[in-house]
């Protein structure tokens, strides 16, 4: 077996998960990606060449037999699994004074539930690689703003972060929350437009991801803020 590192990302069809894992196929390591689109997959993976050591997986990241297929898919093909980066998520974008409510399930099983399963998942292979698990949080999971129910979510997986870091720790595996702020990604794709001011890129995100999941074996980074200059909350 290899000792070449190996990442399972999801949400990795686009954006930030995409970033992500360009960033990781270029240092010569090993990624599987896990999306709901095969188009953005196929697109994706053309993109960097169709390598040998990228893995891409069609489903969903809050569907529990897909999870764990995803995990034993990667460590099939790979040989070992050395960090998970939970990135899938969406926003129904209302609230809950006048939202429609029947967005918010998926919502909820893709942004908290989903993340959870990645965790439960994968925890058995990171022992054994004393590996890494990143959540890709919001900002919105630190600040408070009215009615948001995508926020509620995003507090959701601030605390599972701090929760999985004190149940994993003793076993050597760190545990960092990234929490972006506004960021240029198909998360605003129904808008029609993007939101004015500054904002970061989906690979300025990725260099956050990148940067916990390359710290030597004692370090382990918690929490990861990143804002476009001139975003207040």
């Amino acid at each position: 077996m290899t000792d070449i590192p190996v990442t399972l990302i999801t949400g990795g069809g686009s954006g930030i998960g995409a970033a992500t894992a360009r960033q990781l196929l270029a240092k010569g390591q090993r990624v599987a990606v896990v999306g709901r689109g095969r188009e953005r997959l196929d697109r994706f993976a053309k993109e960097v060449g169709e390598p040998d050591a990228l893995l891409t997986i069609q489903g969903d990241a809050g569907d529990w037999e897909l999870v764990q297929s995803a995990v034993a898919g990667t460590l099939e093909r790979f040989g070992r699994l050395d960090a998970v980066v939970a990135n899938a998520g969406w926003a129904t974008h209302d609230d809950i004074a006048e939202g429609d409510p029947a967005g918010w399930r998926e919502m909820v099983l893709t942004n908290v539930l989903g993340p959870a399963l990645l965790i439960r998942a994968s925890l058995s292979a990171l022992k054994e690689t004393r590996g890494r698990i990143v959540l890709v949080g919001s900002v919105a999971g630190h600040a408070y703003a009215a009615g948001n129910i995508y926020g509620i979510t995003k507090w959701a997986v601030t605390g599972l972060a701090e929760n999985t870091r004190r149940q994993v720790t003793g076993d050597g595996i760190g545990v960092t929350l990234v929490s972006p702020g506004r960021t240029e990604t198909p998360f605003w794709d129904e808008f029609g437009s993007l939101p004015d001011g500054n904002l970061l890129s989906a690979e300025q995100v990725a260099d956050s991801i990148v940067f916990a999941l390359a710290q030597p074996a004692p370090v382990d980074i918690n929490t990861i803020i990143v804002r476009p200059i001139g975003q207040p909350v």
